[in-house]
C-alpha cells in the first residue's frame, strides 16, 4: 500500500476572541462545567479580516486533573459582509498549578499549557467557500480576558 505524504499546514487565520467572566456550573458527575460567553474580537487571514460577533460561547468540561475539553461556537462577520460559523473543539492541559491559575482567571505562560484545537467552518461566502470542505488545526493561548488562536488548513 502506498500512502500519500503528510499534509502541509497552511496558515488560515489568527483570532483574538474576547471573553466574559465564566459562568461556573460547578462539579458534576462528569467534571466541572463552565460556560464562557464570547463578547467580541477579531480574525485576520491572508486576504480577509473579520470581527468575532458577540453571542457565542465556549462550553467547557474540566476534569479533576485540570484536563479541559472545550467546545466553542460563534460567528465571524467579514469586512466583505460574509458570515462564517465556527465550531472549535479543543483540549487544554498543563501542570496542575498552571491549570488551577487558568481556572481562576490568572495569567499563565502559554508555553506551560498544551492548547490544541480542531476548528470547523461553514459559510455561504463565495470567496471563502473552500473552507466548507477543508479540515483545520490550531493552537491557542488563554489570557485573562481573551483567547488567542492560530488556525491552519490541512493541505
Amino acid at each position: 500500500m502506498i500512502l500519500p505524504e503528510p499534509p502541509p499546514l497552511n496558515f488560515f487565520a489568527t483570532l483574538h476572541v474576547e471573553v466574559a467572566t465564566p459562568q461556573d456550573v460547578g462539579p458534576t458527575p462528569r467534571g466541572r462545567r463552565r460556560l464562557i460567553p464570547i463578547t467580541g474580537g477579531t480574525a485576520r487571514g491572508v486576504d480577509w479580516q473579520a470581527r468575532v460577533c458577540p453571542g457565542g460561547a465556549d462550553f467547557q468540561l474540566i476534569g479533576e486533573d485540570g484536563l479541559t475539553d472545550l467546545d466553542a461556537r460563534y460567528t465571524l462577520e467579514t469586512d466583505a459582509g460574509d458570515w462564517i460559523y465556527v465550531q472549535n473543539t479543543a483540549l487544554r492541559s498543563g501542570p496542575p498549578e498552571a491549570m488551577a491559575r487558568l481556572a481562576r482567571g490568572e495569567p499563565v505562560d502559554p508555553a506551560l499549557i498544551y492548547f490544541r484545537c480542531l476548528p470547523r467552518f461553514e459559510t455561504g461566502s463565495r470567496a471563502l467557500g473552500w473552507i466548507n470542505s477543508h479540515l483545520f488545526v490550531g493552537t491557542g493561548a488563554r489570557l485573562p480576558q481573551q483567547v488567542q488562536m492560530q488556525f491552519f488548513a490541512l493541505g
